[in-house]
């Protein structure tokens, strides 16, 4: 056995607990960054800290008032918010207090927010606001097993107590304690602790690794979501590993916009106690291009599609500068390509990532025209970041590593704890989600499904044993439902999901992803691409456009020049500029895989409409069904289904 699975193998029991250590270890040390808005409303943000001491004091606070309403070990407490530091303190607050944290996303909407309190049985909700309120005090009679509602952000009418100045709570019900501010929850916390100053402590330390932790409900792209039990001793195996595999040190400043409801961001949280990096927390999405020269962080996570934006966005930049500036940026592109494949394929044959002179010579012009440029818009201390949930495009995965700024890919799901492989800083492979964290273990079956067993999988869905067995074999191993391919020295490479395998009607398999994700790569102005064909004779392509990019690029048109959104992008115009990028994809493809049509949507795919996830993934059935009129156009006189 080797130090690293020694070490791991020698976790605490909780994350909470490594908590606790944290706080006892590096009292005085920054832990969180978080914004506050000027009292005027007028002007920038202000951020400000905490350091783990006095994070600590308010999620004992926490912990301690859960107790005090009478929230047992493993009874389950909600957390419907977006990404902000008390989303943070709440969860350290609820583990801390034994239970196990629901995450509830703040877009789900009302029937599915009820389902899953429902189904998970929580005793309280942490809500951030009213509109969060809102959506169980409509249904309070279908969940008798709620007694507290909290309040993190007191609306208007309150008294700071979560309750009207009329003596009344907050939804009107009457005053019996149902909802109460996260301020209150503290104050009874804390008279708690007086009473009984080591009640945190004990809790903690009467933690078992087996006890239930966290229910995420997957988001998932077909059905009512299920409810993904993760213990204790996930968490904590998770912070070690990250720790171990140095994706993150002590010095680092990590920018947290991710969803915390999803598991890709909660477990950045279980690596940041085991490390003691600070973190800058604010998970408004637009605020992000205004944030990162402001925090100046050294790593952050995202999904793929923030990394497109930030290419498409450069790309644009440089073509409103002129058909010189442009040809540049191209250039540079194509450099920060060449020298990215160049230095990985070197060190992949000798160990070292070493380029050409003359290779070396036009990427050190190119970095210092484009690519320092890009650097500074990250805050100039980015060494790196991580992408999952989907697949980034290799040409924007190597144009990033070129430019200095490399994008990891890691792999993982729900089921797994988020993160089972990821790239290492100094030695990654684009195209590839690295090689497995110590203590996971991974084979690839014969139909090419990747299977995985280690600390990280889950116990099992939330009340459905018949579909936990599904996926969860009695000796451990989980099935992933993703095809992949396993080098010899241990990269993994996904191809694709199993079931979003197209079979067209002339037995020929086609992967839907590699091609949307080909087309991301060449294509600036696509948001979101849906390539269909199971069954078919031929593949067909539903494509949505970046509307910020689009209409850049229509601004320079004469006939589209002024024009709304909704008009330039139903124009002929832009079906001729999209045909050049599919015309472009289908050169590079095989006949079965090529894109005999496509139709160009009137809008982008959202998450409002159901057609993507809150991490952004593709819904394919929503997307098919809502554009079912348009799929059945490009298909009118071909064979039939």
């Amino acid at each position: 056995m080797s130090d690293t699975q020694s070490q791991i193998e020698n976790r605490p029991p909780s994350v909470a607990t490594l908590f606790l250590e944290r706080v006892e270890a590096t009292p005085e040390a920054e832990a969180y960054r978080y914004p506050v808005a000027p009292v005027s409303g007028e002007g920038p943000d202000e951020w400000r800290s905490y350091n783990w001491a006095q994070a600590g004091e308010r999620v004992f606070a926490i912990a301690a008032g859960l107790a005090d309403l009478g929230v047992r070990p493993e009874e389950r407490v909600g957390i419907a918010s977006s990404t902000r530091v008390e989303w943070i303190l709440a969860d350290f607050g609820i583990l801390c207090a034994g239970a196990a944290t629901t995450t509830v996303y703040p877009s789900t909407n009302t029937e599915e927010t009820v389902f899953i309190l429902a189904d998970s049985d929580s005793r309280v909700l942490i809500a951030e606001d009213a509109a969060q309120l809102a959506k169980v005090r409509e249904h309070r009679a279908e969940l008798p097993g709620l007694a507290h509602v909290v309040l993190i952000d007191e609306g208007p009418g309150t008294d700071g107590d979560g309750a009207g100045s009329d003596g009344k709570d907050a939804d009107g019900a009457g005053d019996d304690g149902w909802v109460l501010s996260l301020a209150e929850l503290e104050r009874r916390g804390r008279a708690y602790l007086d009473k009984h100053p080591d009640a945190v402590k004990e809790t903690v330390g009467a933690l078992r690794s087996d006890q239930l932790a966290t229910l995420i409900y997957t988001s998932g792209t077909t059905g009512k979501p299920k409810g993904v039990r993760l213990a204790h001793d996930a968490w904590s195996y998770m912070a070690k590993a990250i720790a171990q595999t140095r994706l993150v040190t002590g010095d680092d400043v990590q920018y947290l916009w991710l969803p915390l409801a999803h598991v890709f961001g909660k477990v950045l949280l279980a690596g940041q106690v085991e490390v003691g990096h600070v973190t800058a927390v604010d998970g408004r999405i637009d605020k992000i291009i205004e944030n990162l020269p402001v925090v100046r962080p050294t790593k952050m996570c995202g999904v793929p599609r923030i990394f497109e934006k930030v290419y498409n966005g450069v790309a644009q930049k440089a073509r409103a500068g002129g058909s010189a500036k442009y040809k540049i940026f191209q250039w540079a592109a194509e450099v920060a390509r060449e020298y990215a494949r160049v230095t990985q394929d070197n060190q992949r044959r000798t160990g070292e990532a070493t380029a050409p002179a003359g290779l070396r010579f036009k990427h050190a012009a190119a970095d210092r025209l484009v690519y320092s440029k890009l650097r500074e818009a990250f805050g100039g201390r980015m060494i790196g970041c991580v992408s999952g949930s989907a697949a980034l495009a290799p040409d924007l995965g190597y144009f990033f590593a070129g430019a200095g700024i490399p994008v990891l890919e890691g792999y993982g799901l729900t089921e797994s704890s988020a993160a089972s492989f990821c790239n290492r800083q100094d030695n990654y492979r684009t195209g590839t989600v690295g090689k497995p964290f110590p203590g996971t273990e991974v084979r690839v079956a014969e139909d090419g499904e990747i299977l995985l067993r280690g600390p990280g999988i889950m116990q099992g869905y939330n009340g459905l044993p018949e579909k936990t067995a599904e996926v969860l074999e009695d000796d451990g191993w989980f099935h992933t439902g993703d095809i992949g391919e396993l080098s010899d020295d241990g990269y993994l490479r996904i191809t694709d999901r199993k079931k979003d395998l197209i079979k067209t009607s002339g037995g020929k398999y086609v992967a839907p992803a590699e091609v949307e994700g080909r087309f991301k790569a060449i294509c600036p102005y696509v948001s979101n691409i849906l390539v269909h064909g199971a069954d078919r004779n031929y593949c067909t392509a539903l494509i949505a456009l970046d509307e910020p990019s689009l209409l850049a690029w229509a601004a320079d048109q004469e006939s589209l020049k002024g024009k709304p959104y909704d008009e330039v992008v139903v124009s002929d115009e832009v079906r001729g500029l999209v045909g050049e990028y599919v015309d472009q994809l289908n050169s590079g493809l095989q006949r079965w895989q090529a894109i005999k049509k496509f139709r160009v949507l009137p809008r982008d795919l959202d998450i409002e409409h159901g057609e993507l996830t809150p991490s952004l993934k593709l819904k394919r059935p929503v997307v098919e069904r809502q554009f079912g009129d348009l799929i059945e156009e490009m298909y009118e006189g071909a064979r039939e289904r």
